[in-house]
């Protein structure tokens, strides 16, 4: 423990991780925390420092992945002893298809005579459990489940469901995007939770409504951060999504002035131990707020809970 102290003594100034600032005080309380409970799991551990550093999200949770990370680097320095991995049996939700979301008829008329378009927010077992079906059944890239922060939207007429919408958290690095915003890496990390993506935008196949999606895409930008408020204590400031160039043209965003900044590279973040490849997409987006760049290159965005 003396080769652990000692490095403690050579953190005088602490050090910064995901965007915050870890004093060396702080560092002394995390590893006292780990010593005095060698029986938690590394997840529990998270969710105790969090706690006791009031280290939370934009949205008032606790910083469990960032914590993770600290405790894994701390571990390699030499300042603590985790315990070892405990083994979790993760298998992929099945979605059942059922006749709820059964094809219907094709509706091809003008979007005057389609009548009023809604956004309605999915907030409760019953829209969530719909939703996850209509994007299982019939969105290219299926149904994956969110993490962290996120919204589900039915796109809505008299007429019944014309599509869905899923905003959620952004990529965590993107070079292209991160040069336009022009933000540090701590900058990033630490403003990350008000950019926001669109990971799915589905229209149904017997949908043929010309403009129907950029139309859409308006009300989305005139509402989203309100809802997103109201869901998660804060408001996003950018909206980013990625279109394949194999399957699609953006129009749709083109049309709603999202702006194309370029294309992704095709790789993945880099994790330790694992790589994985994708084809390039295309990146659009869309600021939220006039003054988006001064406010993610800055300490003042505050989340639900500071």
């Amino acid at each position: 423990m003396r080769g652990a102290n000692a490095m403690l003594e050579r953190l005088s100034e602490g050090i910064v991780q995901c965007g915050r600032k870890i004093t060396v005080e702080e560092l002394a309380e995390i590893k006292e925390t780990v010593e005095l409970f060698p029986n938690l799991s590394r997840s529990e551990l998270a969710e105790t420092l969090c706690e006791n550093l009031q280290w939370l999200t934009a949205s008032g949770g606790h910083k469990n992945d960032a914590c993770l990370k600290l405790l894994t680097k701390l571990e390699t320095d030499g300042i603590v002893k985790l315990p070892e991995k405990r083994k979790v049996s993760q298998r992929p939700k099945t979605i059942s298809t059922t006749n709820r979301t059964s094809p219907k008829s094709d509706i091809a008329c003008s979007l005057k005579d389609l009548g009023p378009v809604r956004l309605q927010v999915c907030n409760d077992r019953e829209s969530i459990g719909l939703w996850n079906e209509y994007v299982s059944r019939y969105h290219y890239l299926g149904y994956k489940k969110p993490f962290g922060t996120f919204l589900k939207y039915f796109i809505v007429c008299d007429s019944g469901v014309l599509g869905c919408l899923l905003f959620a958290g952004a990529a965590k690095a993107l070079g292209v995007r991160d040069k336009w915003i022009g933000w540090g890496d701590n900058q990033r990390l630490r403003n990350l939770a008000w950019v926001i993506n669109n990971t799915r935008f589905l229209i149904l196949e017997w949908i043929h409504v010309k403009n129907l999606a950029s139309h859409v895409l308006g009300q989305v930008q005139r509402r989203i951060r309100d809802d997103w408020h109201t869901r998660w204590g804060y408001r996003p400031v950018l909206m980013e999504t990625f279109v394949d160039p194999g399957k699609y043209y953006g129009s749709c965003y083109k049309a709603s002035n999202w702006e194309h900044l370029g294309m992704t590279t095709g790789e993945g973040l880099v994790r330790k131990g694992k790589k994985y490849t994708t084809t390039p997409k295309m990146i659009f987006v869309k600021p939220l707020a006039y003054d988006f760049r001064s406010l993610l290159c800055s300490d003042e965005l505050k989340g639900r809970v500071e």
